[in-house]
Protein backbone atom coordinates (compact mmCIF):
# COMPACT_ATOMS: atom_id res chain seq x y z
CA UNK A 1 0.00 0.00 0.00
CA UNK A 2 1.29 3.69 -1.02
CA UNK A 3 0.53 7.11 -0.10
CA UNK A 4 -0.73 8.85 3.18
CA UNK A 5 -0.68 5.48 5.44
CA UNK A 6 -0.80 7.65 8.24
CA UNK A 7 -4.62 8.55 7.78
CA UNK A 8 -5.68 4.70 7.26
CA UNK A 9 -8.30 4.19 9.60
CA UNK A 10 -7.65 1.02 12.80
CA UNK A 11 -9.69 -0.84 11.33
CA UNK A 12 -8.52 -0.88 7.74
CA UNK A 13 -5.15 -0.74 8.85
CA UNK A 14 -5.26 -3.78 10.86
CA UNK A 15 -7.02 -5.64 8.29
CA UNK A 16 -4.58 -4.73 5.62
CA UNK A 17 -1.30 -5.47 7.58
CA UNK A 18 -3.28 -8.63 9.06
CA UNK A 19 -3.73 -9.74 4.99
CA UNK A 20 0.00 -8.90 4.40
CA UNK A 21 -0.89 -5.98 2.14
CA UNK A 22 0.69 -3.29 4.35
CA UNK A 23 3.72 -3.69 7.23
CA UNK A 24 3.21 -2.52 10.44
CA UNK A 25 6.70 -0.94 10.35
CA UNK A 26 5.99 0.95 6.67
CA UNK A 27 2.68 2.10 9.14
CA UNK A 28 4.59 3.87 11.72
CA UNK A 29 7.01 4.87 9.77
CA UNK A 30 4.50 7.33 8.08
CA UNK A 31 2.87 8.28 11.20
CA UNK A 32 6.79 9.25 12.64
CA UNK A 33 7.07 11.62 9.29
CA UNK A 34 3.77 12.67 10.15
CA UNK A 35 4.90 14.11 13.35
CA UNK A 36 7.99 15.25 12.68
CA UNK A 37 6.36 17.56 10.06
CA UNK A 38 3.18 18.96 12.46
CA UNK A 39 4.31 18.49 15.75
CA UNK A 40 6.56 21.41 16.51
CA UNK A 41 3.41 23.27 16.39
CA UNK A 42 0.88 21.20 17.84
CA UNK A 43 3.41 19.82 20.71
CA UNK A 44 0.81 16.94 21.28
CA UNK A 45 3.97 14.43 22.74
CA UNK A 46 5.61 13.75 26.10
CA UNK A 47 7.77 11.16 25.50
CA UNK A 48 7.70 9.91 21.81
CA UNK A 49 10.85 7.28 20.92
CA UNK A 50 10.41 6.74 17.24
CA UNK A 51 13.09 4.02 17.11
CA UNK A 52 11.59 2.26 20.20
CA UNK A 53 7.94 2.39 18.26
CA UNK A 54 10.05 0.92 14.79
CA UNK A 55 11.11 -1.91 16.90
CA UNK A 56 7.89 -3.08 18.00
CA UNK A 57 6.27 -2.20 14.56
CA UNK A 58 8.86 -5.12 13.33
CA UNK A 59 7.94 -7.62 15.76
CA UNK A 60 4.17 -7.31 14.87
CA UNK A 61 5.34 -7.92 11.12
CA UNK A 62 7.87 -10.52 11.95
CA UNK A 63 4.98 -12.35 14.04
CA UNK A 64 2.28 -12.16 11.03
CA UNK A 65 5.17 -13.44 8.80
CA UNK A 66 5.70 -16.28 11.22
CA UNK A 67 2.04 -17.64 11.00
CA UNK A 68 1.26 -16.57 14.78
CA UNK A 69 -1.89 -15.95 15.45
CA UNK A 70 -2.63 -11.35 15.23
CA UNK A 71 -4.55 -9.08 17.19
CA UNK A 72 -7.56 -6.78 17.03
CA UNK A 73 -4.96 -3.87 16.54
CA UNK A 74 -2.56 -5.76 14.87
CA UNK A 75 0.76 -3.55 14.36
CA UNK A 76 -1.34 -0.19 15.00
CA UNK A 77 -0.07 2.89 16.74
CA UNK A 78 -1.29 3.68 19.61
CA UNK A 79 -0.66 7.20 21.81
CA UNK A 80 -1.49 7.59 25.56
CA UNK A 81 -2.17 10.24 27.95
CA UNK A 82 0.55 10.39 30.09
CA UNK A 83 -0.78 9.47 32.97
CA UNK A 84 -0.74 5.93 31.92
CA UNK A 85 1.87 3.45 33.81
CA UNK A 86 4.85 1.85 30.61
CA UNK A 87 8.16 -0.10 31.08
CA UNK A 88 10.43 1.63 28.90
CA UNK A 89 9.45 4.77 28.99
CA UNK A 90 8.62 7.55 31.08
CA UNK A 91 5.06 8.01 32.93
CA UNK A 92 5.13 12.08 34.07
CA UNK A 93 1.69 13.58 34.61
CA UNK A 94 2.61 16.33 33.30
CA UNK A 95 4.41 17.42 35.80
CA UNK A 96 7.67 17.92 36.50
CA UNK A 97 7.90 16.39 39.75
CA UNK A 98 7.72 12.94 38.00
CA UNK A 99 10.04 14.11 35.24
CA UNK A 100 12.10 10.86 34.43
CA UNK A 101 9.81 8.47 35.85
CA UNK A 102 9.72 5.24 34.48
CA UNK A 103 7.46 3.01 35.95
CA UNK A 104 8.53 -0.89 36.93
CA UNK A 105 5.30 -2.09 35.18
CA UNK A 106 2.69 -1.43 32.29
CA UNK A 107 -0.78 -0.94 33.35
CA UNK A 108 -3.26 -2.98 32.92
CA UNK A 109 -4.92 -1.55 29.46
CA UNK A 110 -1.30 -1.46 28.14
CA UNK A 111 -0.87 -5.25 28.54
CA UNK A 112 -4.32 -5.01 26.61
CA UNK A 113 -2.93 -3.06 24.04
CA UNK A 114 0.06 -5.13 23.92
CA UNK A 115 -2.20 -8.62 24.01
CA UNK A 116 -4.04 -6.83 20.75
CA UNK A 117 -0.79 -6.87 18.53
CA UNK A 118 -0.65 -2.75 19.31
CA UNK A 119 2.28 -0.15 18.56
CA UNK A 120 2.48 1.59 21.64
CA UNK A 121 4.13 5.57 20.23
CA UNK A 122 4.68 6.83 22.94
CA UNK A 123 3.07 9.29 26.03
CA UNK A 124 0.22 12.15 25.12
CA UNK A 125 0.18 15.21 26.54
CA UNK A 126 -1.72 15.98 29.45
CA UNK A 127 -2.81 18.55 32.38
CA UNK A 128 -0.92 18.77 35.08
CA UNK A 129 -2.27 15.53 36.88
CA UNK A 130 -5.35 15.17 34.90
CA UNK A 131 -6.25 18.41 35.89
CA UNK A 132 -6.83 22.11 34.93
CA UNK A 133 -3.57 23.80 34.35
CA UNK A 134 -2.72 23.44 30.80
CA UNK A 135 -0.16 21.83 29.03
CA UNK A 136 1.85 23.97 25.90
CA UNK A 137 -0.18 21.54 23.36
CA UNK A 138 -2.50 23.58 20.93
CA UNK A 139 -5.25 22.79 18.81
CA UNK A 140 -4.49 21.01 15.26
CA UNK A 141 -7.20 23.20 13.30
CA UNK A 142 -5.73 26.23 14.92
CA UNK A 143 -2.71 26.70 16.63
CA UNK A 144 -4.07 29.72 18.67
CA UNK A 145 -6.70 27.86 20.47
CA UNK A 146 -6.56 25.05 23.05
CA UNK A 147 -7.32 21.35 22.32
CA UNK A 148 -9.36 21.46 25.89
CA UNK A 149 -8.50 19.08 28.24
CA UNK A 150 -7.02 17.34 30.49
CA UNK A 151 -6.85 14.65 27.56
CA UNK A 152 -4.85 17.57 25.62
CA UNK A 153 -2.27 15.44 23.37
CA UNK A 154 -4.76 12.23 22.65
CA UNK A 155 -7.32 14.59 21.32
CA UNK A 156 -4.57 16.77 19.32
CA UNK A 157 -2.23 13.56 18.24
CA UNK A 158 -5.43 11.62 16.48
CA UNK A 159 -6.90 15.27 15.51
CA UNK A 160 -3.88 15.73 13.67
CA UNK A 161 -3.16 11.91 12.15
CA UNK A 162 -0.38 11.23 14.17
CA UNK A 163 -1.61 8.13 14.82
CA UNK A 164 -5.28 6.97 14.37
CA UNK A 165 -6.01 6.02 18.15
CA UNK A 166 -5.21 7.31 21.60
CA UNK A 167 -6.07 6.47 24.93
CA UNK A 168 -7.37 9.40 27.44
CA UNK A 169 -9.34 9.75 30.83
CA UNK A 170 -12.09 11.51 32.13
CA UNK A 171 -12.94 12.54 35.73
CA UNK A 172 -14.85 15.94 34.69
CA UNK A 173 -15.16 16.29 30.77
CA UNK A 174 -11.30 15.67 29.88
CA UNK A 175 -12.33 13.24 27.15
CA UNK A 176 -15.81 14.45 25.28
CA UNK A 177 -14.55 18.09 25.65
CA UNK A 178 -11.20 17.79 23.71
CA UNK A 179 -12.58 15.80 21.23
CA UNK A 180 -15.07 17.97 20.13
CA UNK A 181 -12.34 20.77 20.14
CA UNK A 182 -10.52 18.83 18.07
CA UNK A 183 -12.81 17.27 15.64
CA UNK A 184 -12.55 13.43 16.64
CA UNK A 185 -14.69 11.01 18.02
CA UNK A 186 -14.55 10.12 21.67
CA UNK A 187 -16.15 7.86 23.92
CA UNK A 188 -16.19 7.49 27.84
CA UNK A 189 -17.78 3.76 28.12
CA UNK A 190 -19.26 2.66 31.54
CA UNK A 191 -17.60 3.03 34.30
CA UNK A 192 -15.59 -0.08 35.22
CA UNK A 193 -15.79 -1.48 31.66
CA UNK A 194 -11.98 -0.24 31.23
CA UNK A 195 -9.88 -0.90 34.27
CA UNK A 196 -7.58 1.97 36.15
CA UNK A 197 -4.82 -0.12 37.47
CA UNK A 198 -1.28 1.35 36.79
CA UNK A 199 -2.59 4.76 36.42
CA UNK A 200 -2.33 7.81 38.02
CA UNK A 201 -5.86 8.90 39.82
CA UNK A 202 -7.29 12.06 41.76
CA UNK A 203 -10.38 10.57 41.82
CA UNK A 204 -11.21 6.85 42.41
CA UNK A 205 -14.87 7.43 42.69
CA UNK A 206 -15.01 9.60 39.25
CA UNK A 207 -11.66 8.56 37.65
CA UNK A 208 -12.71 6.97 34.17
CA UNK A 209 -10.52 5.62 31.01
CA UNK A 210 -12.05 6.17 27.58
CA UNK A 211 -10.66 6.98 23.88
CA UNK A 212 -9.94 9.14 20.62
CA UNK A 213 -10.53 8.07 16.81
CA UNK A 214 -11.22 9.57 13.46
CA UNK A 215 -14.12 7.21 12.81
CA UNK A 216 -16.81 5.57 14.77
CA UNK A 217 -15.54 2.02 14.18
CA UNK A 218 -11.99 2.96 15.16
CA UNK A 219 -13.05 4.64 18.18
CA UNK A 220 -15.49 1.12 19.02
CA UNK A 221 -12.81 -1.20 18.73
CA UNK A 222 -10.85 0.69 20.99
CA UNK A 223 -13.07 0.33 23.55
CA UNK A 224 -13.60 -3.04 22.87
CA UNK A 225 -9.79 -4.18 23.06
CA UNK A 226 -9.25 -1.64 26.58
CA UNK A 227 -12.18 -3.50 28.20
CA UNK A 228 -11.58 -5.90 30.34
CA UNK A 229 -11.99 -7.30 34.16
CA UNK A 230 -9.14 -6.42 36.84
CA UNK A 231 -9.73 -7.59 40.09
CA UNK A 232 -7.44 -4.96 41.13
CA UNK A 233 -9.49 -1.86 40.23
CA UNK A 234 -12.65 -1.72 42.82
CA UNK A 235 -15.07 -0.59 39.72
CA UNK A 236 -14.05 -3.19 37.37
CA UNK A 237 -16.87 -5.75 36.96
CA UNK A 238 -16.67 -9.66 36.14
CA UNK A 239 -19.72 -9.98 34.33
CA UNK A 240 -19.23 -10.00 29.85
CA UNK A 241 -18.94 -6.72 28.03
CA UNK A 242 -21.03 -5.34 25.11
CA UNK A 243 -19.16 -5.29 22.10
CA UNK A 244 -19.07 -1.37 20.71
CA UNK A 245 -17.48 -2.19 17.28
CA UNK A 246 -20.68 -5.04 16.97
CA UNK A 247 -22.82 -1.89 17.75
CA UNK A 248 -21.70 0.40 15.51
CA UNK A 249 -22.40 -2.16 12.77
CA UNK A 250 -26.08 -3.02 13.48
CA UNK A 251 -28.70 -1.75 12.06
CA UNK A 252 -31.22 -0.13 14.89
CA UNK A 253 -34.05 -2.53 14.47
CA UNK A 254 -36.43 0.88 15.22
CA UNK A 255 -35.43 3.74 14.96
CA UNK A 256 -34.42 5.39 18.39
CA UNK A 257 -35.79 7.51 20.74
CA UNK A 258 -33.97 10.10 22.03
CA UNK A 259 -34.10 12.68 24.94
CA UNK A 260 -32.83 16.24 25.81
CA UNK A 261 -32.86 18.20 29.19
CA UNK A 262 -33.24 21.57 28.86
CA UNK A 263 -30.90 22.11 31.98
CA UNK A 264 -30.24 25.70 33.44
CA UNK A 265 -26.86 25.85 32.26
CA UNK A 266 -27.50 25.51 28.35
CA UNK A 267 -27.07 29.34 28.43
CA UNK A 268 -23.18 29.13 28.84
CA UNK A 269 -23.33 27.86 25.31
CA UNK A 270 -21.76 29.97 22.36
CA UNK A 271 -24.75 30.88 19.86
CA UNK A 272 -23.26 29.53 16.95
CA UNK A 273 -23.21 25.27 18.90
CA UNK A 274 -26.72 26.22 20.33
CA UNK A 275 -28.21 27.01 16.72
CA UNK A 276 -26.47 24.36 15.74
CA UNK A 277 -27.42 22.01 17.95
CA UNK A 278 -31.40 22.81 17.08
CA UNK A 279 -30.16 21.98 13.60
CA UNK A 280 -29.39 18.26 14.98
CA UNK A 281 -32.61 18.31 17.28
CA UNK A 282 -35.07 19.57 14.35
CA UNK A 283 -33.62 16.92 11.44
CA UNK A 284 -33.91 14.12 13.87
CA UNK A 285 -37.75 15.04 14.01
CA UNK A 286 -39.67 13.09 16.51
CA UNK A 287 -37.12 10.87 17.58
CA UNK A 288 -36.03 13.99 20.10
CA UNK A 289 -38.39 14.29 23.02
CA UNK A 290 -37.70 17.63 24.93
CA UNK A 291 -37.70 17.44 28.45
CA UNK A 292 -38.03 20.40 30.77
CA UNK A 293 -35.47 21.62 33.26
CA UNK A 294 -35.47 18.88 35.80
CA UNK A 295 -33.58 20.72 39.11
CA UNK A 296 -32.58 17.08 40.72
CA UNK A 297 -30.62 16.98 37.20
CA UNK A 298 -28.71 19.66 37.17
CA UNK A 299 -27.79 19.68 41.17
CA UNK A 300 -25.53 16.94 39.86
CA UNK A 301 -23.20 19.24 38.63
CA UNK A 302 -22.70 20.46 42.35
CA UNK A 303 -22.23 16.91 43.93
CA UNK A 304 -19.78 16.16 41.32
CA UNK A 305 -17.34 18.96 42.44
CA UNK A 306 -18.06 17.55 46.39
CA UNK A 307 -16.78 14.72 45.45
CA UNK A 308 -13.91 15.59 43.20
CA UNK A 309 -12.89 18.18 45.56
CA UNK A 310 -12.94 15.91 48.50
CA UNK A 311 -10.93 13.07 46.54
CA UNK A 312 -8.62 15.05 45.25
CA UNK A 313 -7.48 16.85 48.11
CA UNK A 314 -6.76 13.19 49.78
CA UNK A 315 -4.82 12.36 46.96
CA UNK A 316 -2.81 14.97 45.78
CA UNK A 317 -1.62 15.57 50.17
CA UNK A 318 1.42 13.56 49.86
CA UNK A 319 2.59 15.27 47.20
CA UNK A 320 1.52 18.41 47.76
CA UNK A 321 3.47 18.18 51.48
CA UNK A 322 6.50 17.43 49.66
CA UNK A 323 6.53 19.24 46.76
CA UNK A 324 4.09 22.55 47.16
CA UNK A 325 6.39 24.96 45.81
CA UNK A 326 5.99 22.80 42.32
CA UNK A 327 2.27 22.24 42.06
CA UNK A 328 -0.33 25.25 39.95
CA UNK A 329 -2.21 26.98 41.66
CA UNK A 330 -5.43 25.77 40.61
CA UNK A 331 -4.09 22.35 42.41
CA UNK A 332 -3.72 24.45 45.44
CA UNK A 333 -6.81 25.58 45.30
CA UNK A 334 -8.64 22.61 44.82
CA UNK A 335 -6.97 20.91 47.43
CA UNK A 336 -7.99 23.94 49.98
CA UNK A 337 -11.37 23.65 48.70
CA UNK A 338 -11.08 19.78 49.13
CA UNK A 339 -10.16 20.05 52.67
CA UNK A 340 -13.15 22.59 53.63
CA UNK A 341 -15.61 19.34 52.76
CA UNK A 342 -16.60 17.56 55.78
CA UNK A 343 -16.69 13.78 55.64
CA UNK A 344 -20.80 14.00 56.19
CA UNK A 345 -20.94 16.11 52.89
CA UNK A 346 -19.00 13.93 51.22
CA UNK A 347 -21.04 10.82 52.48
CA UNK A 348 -24.05 12.92 51.13
CA UNK A 349 -22.92 13.71 48.00
CA UNK A 350 -21.97 10.16 47.50
CA UNK A 351 -25.45 9.24 48.39
CA UNK A 352 -26.84 11.48 46.00
CA UNK A 353 -24.83 9.97 43.04
CA UNK A 354 -26.15 6.31 43.88
CA UNK A 355 -29.74 7.94 43.52
CA UNK A 356 -28.76 9.15 40.30
CA UNK A 357 -27.78 5.97 39.16
CA UNK A 358 -30.99 4.64 40.11
CA UNK A 359 -32.75 7.56 37.97
CA UNK A 360 -30.68 7.00 34.83
CA UNK A 361 -31.47 3.11 35.09
CA UNK A 362 -35.60 4.02 35.09
CA UNK A 363 -34.62 6.48 32.01
CA UNK A 364 -33.28 4.44 29.60
CA UNK A 365 -36.61 1.89 29.78
CA UNK A 366 -37.80 4.45 27.59
CA UNK A 367 -34.91 5.65 25.63
CA UNK A 368 -32.46 4.72 23.94
CA UNK A 369 -29.62 7.41 24.49
CA UNK A 370 -29.87 11.45 25.76
CA UNK A 371 -28.39 14.21 23.36
CA UNK A 372 -26.33 17.10 25.23
CA UNK A 373 -23.81 19.79 23.92
CA UNK A 374 -20.61 18.10 23.98
CA UNK A 375 -18.39 21.38 25.42
CA UNK A 376 -19.50 25.13 25.36
CA UNK A 377 -18.86 25.88 21.96
CA UNK A 378 -15.71 25.65 19.64
CA UNK A 379 -12.14 25.25 21.52
CA UNK A 380 -11.43 28.48 23.51
CA UNK A 381 -7.95 30.87 22.55
CA UNK A 382 -4.86 29.66 24.70
CA UNK A 383 -5.35 33.23 25.89
CA UNK A 384 -8.13 32.34 28.26
CA UNK A 385 -5.52 30.48 29.79
CA UNK A 386 -7.97 27.57 30.77
CA UNK A 387 -9.28 23.91 28.51
CA UNK A 388 -13.07 24.77 28.74
CA UNK A 389 -16.01 24.23 30.63
CA UNK A 390 -16.69 20.86 31.46
CA UNK A 391 -20.20 21.17 33.07
CA UNK A 392 -21.66 19.28 29.84
CA UNK A 393 -20.17 16.34 31.01
CA UNK A 394 -20.28 16.18 34.50
CA UNK A 395 -23.65 14.92 34.94
CA UNK A 396 -23.24 11.83 32.62
CA UNK A 397 -19.96 10.78 34.16
CA UNK A 398 -20.95 11.63 38.14
CA UNK A 399 -23.47 8.53 36.86
CA UNK A 400 -20.66 6.13 35.48
CA UNK A 401 -22.66 7.10 31.95
CA UNK A 402 -21.24 5.59 28.35
CA UNK A 403 -20.61 8.65 26.65
CA UNK A 404 -19.74 9.79 22.67
CA UNK A 405 -18.88 12.72 21.51
CA UNK A 406 -19.56 12.88 17.23
CA UNK A 407 -17.55 15.66 15.41
CA UNK A 408 -20.88 16.87 13.54
CA UNK A 409 -20.98 20.81 14.06
CA UNK A 410 -18.38 23.18 12.40
CA UNK A 411 -18.66 27.29 14.67
CA UNK A 412 -18.27 30.72 13.37
CA UNK A 413 -14.47 30.54 13.47
CA UNK A 414 -14.56 27.41 11.17
CA UNK A 415 -13.58 25.11 14.76
CA UNK A 416 -15.48 21.84 15.49
CA UNK A 417 -17.94 21.28 18.11
CA UNK A 418 -19.41 17.98 18.46
CA UNK A 419 -22.97 16.37 19.51
CA UNK A 420 -22.98 14.11 22.87
CA UNK A 421 -25.10 11.16 23.00
CA UNK A 422 -25.47 9.46 26.50
CA UNK A 423 -26.72 5.71 27.29
CA UNK A 424 -27.30 3.16 29.67
CA UNK A 425 -24.72 1.38 32.04
CA UNK A 426 -23.57 -1.67 30.45
CA UNK A 427 -25.56 -0.97 27.25
CA UNK A 428 -22.82 0.78 25.57
CA UNK A 429 -23.18 -0.89 22.13
CA UNK A 430 -26.66 0.30 22.11
CA UNK A 431 -24.91 3.67 22.02
CA UNK A 432 -22.76 3.12 19.32
CA UNK A 433 -25.59 1.55 17.34
CA UNK A 434 -28.05 4.78 17.99
CA UNK A 435 -25.06 6.66 16.95
CA UNK A 436 -24.54 5.26 14.06
CA UNK A 437 -27.85 5.37 13.39
CA UNK A 438 -27.61 9.21 14.07
CA UNK A 439 -25.39 9.70 11.42
CA UNK A 440 -27.00 8.00 8.32
CA UNK A 441 -30.11 9.46 9.57
CA UNK A 442 -28.42 13.47 9.05
CA UNK A 443 -26.27 12.64 6.36
CA UNK A 444 -29.76 11.16 4.52
CA UNK A 445 -31.30 14.70 5.45
CA UNK A 446 -28.85 16.78 4.19
CA UNK A 447 -28.77 15.07 0.85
Amino acid sequence: MKGELYKLSAVDAAQAIRDGRLSSEALVQSCLDQIAATNGVIKAWACLDPELALVQAREMDRIRRSGKATGALHGVPVGLKDIIDTRFMPTECGSEIFAGRVPEGDASIVNRLREAGAVIMGKLSTAEFAYLHPTDTTNPHNAAHTPGGSSSGSAAAVAAHHVPLAVGTQTGGSIIRPASFCGTYGAKPTRGLIPRTGLFRTSATLDQVGGFANTLEDLALLIDVLGCYDPADSDSFARPRPSLLDGARAQAPVEPDIAWFDLPFHDRLSPDAAAGLEVVIEALGPRVERFPTAPQLAELVSVHKTIYDYEIARQMTPIATEHGDRISSEMREAITRGYAISDDQYQDALGVKASANAFFTDHFNDFDAIMAPSASGEALPLSAGNTGDAVYCTIWTLAGLPCLTLPMLVGEAGLPIGVQLIGAVEEDDRLTRTAAWVQRALADDAE
